[in-house]
């Protein structure tokens, strides 16, 4: 997944009208009365080599507002939102970011389960969180991530049209990461 900034409040937008939303893991962080932060999940599964199919979470987007990133945020998030997935019987959580902060907040790369892209190959940046001890146990397979993940820049541009314009930021520290993945 490698979704632009200027299209993720499009994603938003589509993923929170999917019967695949996860809406009790859709959470803000806010900081004297602003919301400085968000996560969100989605339902994608494991086609795992043992033929069973699994179902698993893919995490994202997570934003802090940069102004308040490096304090912690995105860690509270992943942190409260996958203490709540593990109650809910979730297995694991998966996402394609950059190794440098997701290892960090209990991320752990893909290859090390067997776990593939949905090609069927190793890609350096798919990561897993397990959220019980046995989550990666039968999981070895290809990772399918929610189609919606796949959105249109296309269509991004349209749903624009019906906001006024906004200045776009570019540089932030977690979009120079995002490069590297």
């Amino acid at each position: 997944m490698n979704i632009e900034l200027r299209t993720k409040h499009y994603l938003l937008h589509v993923m929170r009208q999917s019967p695949d939303f996860v809406r009790k893991l859709d959470f803000v962080a806010v900081t004297e009365g602003r919301i400085v932060g968000n996560v969100v999940y989605l339902k994608s599964h494991i086609e795992a080599d043992d033929g069973n199919r699994y179902e698993v979470l893919s995490l994202g987007p997570l934003s802090v507002h940069p102004q308040y990133q490096r304090q912690g945020i995105g860690r509270m998030l992943i942190e409260h939102t996958g203490r709540l997935a593990a109650q809910m019987g979730f297995r694991a959580i998966l996402l394609c970011g950059d190794s440098d902060y997701y290892s960090r907040v209990g991320f752990i790369r893909a290859e090390k389960f067997g776990i593939r892209t949905a090609e069927n190959t190793y890609f350096d940046a798919l990561h897993i969180r397990e959220l019980t001890d046995e989550s990666s146990e039968g999981l070895q397979g290809r990772y399918i991530e929610n189609a919606i993940y796949g959105i249109s820049a296309a269509e991004a541009a349209e749903y624009d049209k019906l906001f006024p314009p906004k200045r776009i930021l570019v540089g932030t520290p977690s979009q120079k990461n995002s490069k590297k993945s």
